[in-house]
């Protein structure tokens, strides 16, 4: 007897571009107890390596209890549009987005199953999740010291904004965002974000204190960042440079000046100066590129309005003094004694 139903409890929604190793990966960690009530939807975003991945995905279904869903796209949509087809394709409560480069930590999936069952009040969960480097090394994205509640409003939205960016196990109900799938913010890679401000100020929050998912780089270099394809407006997945990153960021303005425009919430500050705080991945990921580069993109940076806090400008000495290695494995380790990331 066929156990899956035909509207499942969670949809897993993954955006697929060009990787059928790393998607084989993720799709091999899925272990999720209650089969019957999980479906996983793949939107395939038209890459040279399509035909992999289709073949990846058809090997995966033929063994999987799961219910699968493999979408071709016709043509490349880009990052935002495809997660608002894979919105619309799926049909879940809750909706859980994954990178197609990561994977979650076993047993995770049900822990959160569970708590989404006990809490079927919330609009969306915060997760936490880790990275593993080439070496080994454990760098933990714990957000808060235990499991916290959050009721909706503006202060929600400013302490969520920042730690929402992440797609890997962005957890939102699927029918309170339905409403939302705008062209607005099509190019800006922040998509999830705008549907995050959209639910939050709306209805309760929560985070989750459990590790969800983990990325794990074959070199110490991020190979996550979005490329902007300038004659097709649109993000795909490749490595990082300065023009795209300072596009990545100019997108952050548009959709903080588009709420406070819709809600006349004046969130523009507030939320700049939050990532002001905590603005080192983006310092550090130029920092191997030459001082002359590095220079530069602070001084784009600067521009933009994200120089507003003691933190930012300690950052950029400590990177110029010592350099991104050192850095980096100092804010590893100092995260790990503390047991999350610091409050600034």
């Amino acid at each position: 007897m066929n156990l899956i139903k035909a509207f499942p409890f969670v949809s897993i929604c993954i955006p697929s571009y060009n990787r059928p190793e790393k998607l084989s990966e993720l799709l091999k960690s899925i272990d999720f107890r209650n089969f019957e009530d999980i479906e996983i939807v793949i939107c395939e975003d038209d890459s040279p390596k399509r035909k992999e991945i289709r073949n990846i995905v058809e090997e995966y279904k033929s063994g999987s209890k799961y219910k699968i869903i493999y979408i071709d796209n016709e043509k490349n949509l880009g990052y935002d549009k495809n997660l608002k087809e894979l919105i619309k394709k799926s049909s879940g409560k809750w909706i859980v987005f994954m990178g197609d480069d990561d994977q979650f930590v076993s047993g995770a999936l049900d822990k959160l199953f569970d708590f989404l069952k006990n809490h079927e009040d919330l609009g969306y969960v915060l997760r936490s999740h880790k990275k593993i480097d080439a070496n080994g090394k454990i760098e933990n994205f714990r957000y808060y010291g235990k499991t916290k509640f959050f009721n909706s409003g503006k202060d929600t939205f400013i302490d969520l904004f920042r730690k929402s960016v992440f797609i890997s196990g962005f957890t939102i109900r699927r029918d309170l965002v339905l409403s939302y799938l705008i062209d607005d913010f099509d190019g800006t890679a922040l998509f999830q974000i705008y549907l995050l401000g959209e639910v939050v100020l709306k209805y309760k929050s929560a985070y989750f204190d459990e590790v969800l998912t983990q990325e794990v780089l074959l070199t110490n270099y991020r190979d996550k960042e979005l490329l902007y394809l300038a004659d097709k407006k649109i993000y795909v997945p490749r490595p990082c440079n300065v023009e795209n990153s300072l596009r990545f960021l100019s997108g952050y303005s548009k959709l903080m000046e588009f709420f406070d425009k819709k809600y006349n919430l004046n969130v523009t500050a507030l939320i700049k100066k939050d990532m002001s705080k905590y603005f080192y991945p983006s310092l550090s990921i130029h920092r191997d590129k030459g001082l002359k580069v590095f220079f530069n993109y602070v001084a784009q940076v600067n521009k933009l309005g994200f120089n507003i806090s003691i933190y930012y400008y300690i950052y950029i000495a400590l990177l110029v003094i010592f350099g991104k290695n050192i850095c980096d494995n100092g804010i590893r380790v100092l995260k790990n004694i503390i047991g999350k990331t610091p409050h600034l």
